[in-house]
């Protein structure tokens, strides 16, 4: 959520930021202010009010003063109806507003994204070599008719090897992010709306999410989860940055969002995935978004694949975020990148939504900034291992920092 006393006071800065990223008719910073003015004209109203019927206490009551101060109370209470009517609607209209995107994340869409960092080679093979579907059903690690039968389109089923690859690739990155003094978290699947509120995914992304029949989601990432650990507290400046990881799997609708040519793993309704995040004092953040992608990065570099790291335009970042990275993994049979990891930071604008402080030497309570970032995401990461690694024998190459994690330390996937 932006802050109101910034579209106040910078209110042509905010509209051109705001601009990179939306269309004018689709927001109206006006009105903001216009409702913010009448909310405060409300407030001294009621002020007022109180104050005049506290001065009634210090006297001697009668009929006269007992009756202006009964008139009083009603008047005091139907401001106040006024005043949470239009703090709602302010609410409603601040919410509905995206993050202001960073001063280097240049205006547009997916046409605008930068690519600034290029990691290894695009294999070449001298054989025909096979898309990720063909060889692990050859190599019977990955079910998909089984899990289609259990669950619909979208989904899959990690069997034999394929479950151990899998498990494998969550140890590599769990040991990783220990190594770094990272906090493990494990964390509930389901969140109630006003975690999903907080985390910037409600309003705009209510049909994105799976919903139960008692009101609670499931979690689409555990960014969601994360943000909502210290919601409504005020942390020690001291002890910033506070640093966490989780393991989750993860649950998205995708609706309508399917294609041909993203078959298999590339995308579906669950996955597993590590999350990185961050609560740190404003002046570290950058700082911070630096160490995030630099860990995610190095541990595709660690598998030994080609990737490439990719600066977002501000119409392709999650309205929730300032600034991100999308560390994109080469998948052979498709000719494209595909993201398993993004790096975002959300400056303060989850910690207004979520009410995440932390109290300065001076004794004043200021809003923390929050970042997170994928420490992988593992479904499109299986894919390009199966499809970069290949052998012509059908085969599948293990990168070395999973073998530990295999029975005798295998290097092949095989039948």
């Amino acid at each position: 959520m932006l802050d109101i006393k910034k579209i106040r006071e910078q209110t042509n800065e905010v509209k051109q930021a705001l601009l990179k990223r939306l269309e004018e008719k689709d927001f109206d910073l006006g009105e903001i202010i216009k409702l913010d003015d009448e909310r405060k004209i409300l407030v001294k109203k009621g002020d007022d009010c109180k104050a005049e019927r506290n001065s009634y206490s210090k006297t001697k009551p009668s009929p006269e003063i007992i009756a202006n101060m009964k008139k009083l109370g009603e008047e005091i209470k139907e401001v106040e109806e006024k005043i949470n009517t239009i703090e709602n609607e302010l609410k409603e209209k601040l919410a509905a507003l995206p993050n202001l995107p960073a001063e280097d994340v240049v205006a547009g869409g997916k046409e605008n994204n930068e690519v600034i960092l290029t990691v290894g080679e695009k294999p070449n093979f001298n054989f025909t070599p096979k898309d990720h579907v063909e060889l692990a059903t050859n190599l019977d690690i990955i079910d998909y008719k089984r899990a289609a039968k259990m669950s619909g389109a979208g989904f899959w089923i990690y069997k034999g090897q394929g479950a151990i690859l899998e498990w494998a690739l969550l140890n590599y990155f769990i040991n990783f992010h220990l190594a770094n003094n990272y906090t493990f978290i494990l964390p509930p699947y389901l969140l109630n709306e006003e975690s999903a509120y907080a985390s910037g995914h409600l309003p705009k992304f209510r049909d994105e999410l799976f919903w139960t029949q008692d009101k609670l989601c499931l979690n689409a990432t555990s960014e969601m989860m994360l943000n909502n650990y210290h919601r409504d507290e005020v942390l020690i400046e001291k002890e910033l940055p506070l640093k966490y990881f989780s393991y989750s799997a993860c649950f998205r609708r995708e609706a309508g969002s399917y294609r041909k040519e993203e078959r298999g793993m590339i995308r579906g309704h669950q996955f597993n995935k590590i999350e990185m995040f961050q609560f740190t004092h404003p002046q570290d953040s950058w700082q911070a978004f630096t160490e995030l992608r630099q860990n995610a990065e190095s541990l595709v570099t660690g598998l030994g694949l080609h990737f490439q790291t990719t600066k977002l335009a501000a119409g392709d970042c999650s309205s929730a975020m300032a600034k991100t990275y999308d560390i994109e993994i080469w998948i052979p049979s498709m000719g494209i990148y595909k993201e398993v990891s993004s790096v975002s930071n959300a400056l303060d604008y989850q910690a207004r939504r979520s009410n995440i402080r932390y109290k300065t030497s001076e004794g004043k309570n200021e809003y923390v900034h929050t970042l997170n970032g994928s420490g992988l995401a593992t479904s499109r990461l299986i894919p390009a291992i199966l499809e970069q690694c290949q052998e012509a024998d059908g085969r599948v190459r293990i990168p070395e920092v999973l073998r530990p994690y295999f029975p005798n330390k295998q290097e092949y996937l095989s039948n």
